[in-house]
């Protein structure tokens, strides 16, 4: 509790709040976009300032006002204020936020680490192919050039070996959302690299159909 900074707030302002948690409670959904309202700039900036990072930090936000909204119940006013109920899911949240992009980004580093020392250890002929043509630094750098989650689940398709739906729980993502950003990446890295890619395991056709 001694990370979280709180605003000043007087009896008053917690006396609202307070309603305000009733109301969700009673399912008054005006009630929800009131709460955030009072409390998106103390709890953006403490989220921001955990993330280092303005999207992170509204989708931490997101999530703590949606857990709010299903179980507004959770709030204990023995245990402490509304505000300090709010700013302590926040801090929470946040940090659970960093460690898990920072897994995501040792996971990525270890898959490009594994690429930079050998080749794909089962590869089809399209692969075999693109191997020959392209050197591996280039490949490398077009990898780089693409988006966070793109390169994340193609590295880890591609030179992990994971089909679509082990990538998608690996990162906790949904099976649709991994098809589309692989085939997003996809379709980038042929612009760039100017030649065929190699199949995905697990791959539905790349027309979209199945998306």
């Amino acid at each position: 509790m001694g990370l979280v900074s709180r605003p000043a707030r007087s009896p008053e302002d917690g006396a609202a709040d307070l309603e305000l948690v009733r109301r969700v409670a009673a399912g008054d959904r005006g009630a929800i976009d009131d709460l955030y309202q009072r409390f998106r700039r103390p709890a953006f900036a403490l989220a921001r300032r955990v993330l280092a990072d303005d999207v992170l930090a509204e989708d931490v936000l997101q999530d703590v006002f949606l857990s709010v909204w299903r179980d507004p119940s959770a709030f204990d006013a023995a245990r402490g204020s509304v505000a300090s109920w709010l700013l302590t899911m926040v801090h929470h949240k946040a940090v659970d936020a960093v460690r898990r992009e920072e897994s995501h980004r040792r996971r990525t580093a270890r898959a490009e680490d594994d690429l930079t020392l050998s080749a794909p250890t089962q590869t089809s002929d399209v692969e075999d192919d693109v191997w020959e043509r392209v050197e591996a630094g280039r490949v490398r750098s077009a990898l780089r050039s693409l988006p966070d989650h793109q390169r994340e689940a193609l590295t880890l398709a591609y030179y992990g070996g994971y089909t679509q739906r082990e990538v998608a729980a690996l990162t906790g993502t949904p099976l649709g959302t991994v098809k589309t950003r692989m085939l997003a990446g996809m379709r980038r890295l042929k612009d760039t690299l100017g030649t065929g890619l190699p199949g995905v395991p697990g791959a539905t056709p790349a027309d979209g159909t199945s998306r």
